[in-house]
């Protein structure tokens, strides 16, 4: 006997999901503008959602047996489907006006830090504001400021960007299976606080990271190396014997500036990494290049027009090509000169965030 399908009309689409489908992955099912955004919930994460409120929808009629519509707008992340529901969500005023304020309160202690933030290009929370926030913001108070914390040898946390989703929380504790960590304090004192170090020691601990929609937690090993934009993303796979070895490798030239896992075109992870794919293997031949990595989300870095061997080779010289075969001449080395861009320093190779005095050519 089949099961039994519901169905559901969101922004007069029809589409027949199981009992017990939210309406957000319902939203998914159909794609597209349909979809809500979400910066809390994560589908692998047991328990999330239902915290950053960025998925309001109206539900304009109930169902076929109880047509009244529901009073206020619903979190579609925590709402499951009734049969003959019909939902409303970009094509309702309402929705419109609560996300763009849910934007603006997630801004408040929110820090301009796009352009020194290793994030930008790939943030969230950019999306949302850019797609459902407002040009200005009415605060005019002191925003909040934390400490940084290093958690562990590969990862710093940066609480003054965090927008409290809790999706690290959940991934340390499920992949740990220990409660040491979690969110302390409350209101708007409410932190990820450094007892979250205690969790630190496990081999998929780096994945924090790729779960963050913020630049909250970061990579120390890729911090200030490079944009997101000017790296080319590529599937990669080795033999690993503590994970699956599937990543994307984040390329410029031959050279690995980091390692992540592979994500949908919801930006949610497909398999966990270990620390060892994520942090060790920074060498192009550690992997076997499977080939460019598509990037579905309407981002910056699809932008680069990577397909193709495009950086996985440094790229070939053109100048004899279009100056009737004479090389260049060589009127000043740079190198010489300067003290950046050292030919001998590779920054892919440094395990720690890039500083001056990596490229001092002086130096004992």
């Amino acid at each position: 006997m089949s099961e039994q399908l519901f169905k559901v009309t969101i922004d007069n689409i029809t589409i027949e999901v199981p009992p017990g489908t939210t309406i957000l992955n319902a939203a998914r099912k159909i794609g597209g503008d349909v979809a809500p955004p979400a910066m809390c919930y994560y589908s692998k994460l047991e328990g999330s959602g239902g915290k950053c409120r960025t998925c309001l929808v109206e539900v304009s009629k109930g169902s076929e047996k109880d047509p009244r519509p529901m009073p206020k707008l619903v979190a579609s992340c925590r709402t499951t489907v009734m049969d003959g529901m019909e939902v409303k969500n970009i094509t309702s005023e309402r929705v419109v006006d609560a996300r763009a304020g849910v934007v603006e309160f997630l801004l408040l202690n929110h820090p301009l830090d796009c352009p020194i933030c290793d994030q930008a290009g790939e943030c969230h929370l950019q999306d949302l504001s850019y797609e459902h926030g407002k040009e200005a913001t009415r605060y005019e108070f002191q925003r909040r400021t934390f400490q940084k914390h290093d958690l562990g040898p590969y990862i710093q946390l940066h609480m003054t960007r965090c927008i409290l989703c809790y999706r690290c929380v959940f991934t340390a504790d499920q992949l740990t299976k220990k409660r040491e960590h979690g969110v302390l304090d409350r209101g708007d004192h409410s932190e990820i606080a450094t007892l979250i170090e205690k969790s630190l020691d496990n081999d998929f601990i780096g994945n924090i990271i790729d779960v963050c929609p913020v630049g909250a937690l970061t990579d120390k090993t890729f911090r200030f190396k490079n944009r997101v934009w000017f790296l080319k993303p590529m599937d990669a796979h080795r033999d690993c014997p503590t994970c699956s070895g599937k990543v994307t490798l984040w390329n410029r030239g031959d050279e690995v500036y980091r390692v992540t896992a592979r994500k949908d075109e919801w930006g949610e992870v497909e398999e966990w990494i270990c620390n060892t794919c994520r942090f060790e293997k920074k060498k192009t031949s550690d992997w076997v290049i499977e080939g460019p990595r598509l990037i579905n989300r309407h981002s910056v870095i699809s932008q680069g027009h990577y397909a193709g061997s495009v950086g996985t080779v440094i790229p070939t010289e053109t100048f004899k090509a279009v100056n009737d075969g004479r090389q260049p001449r060589l009127l000043m080395d740079i190198h010489d000169i300067s003290e950046v861009n050292q030919t001998g320093t590779s920054l892919s190779a440094i395990e720690r965030p890039a500083h001056s005095t990596d490229f001092n050519s002086k130096k004992a």
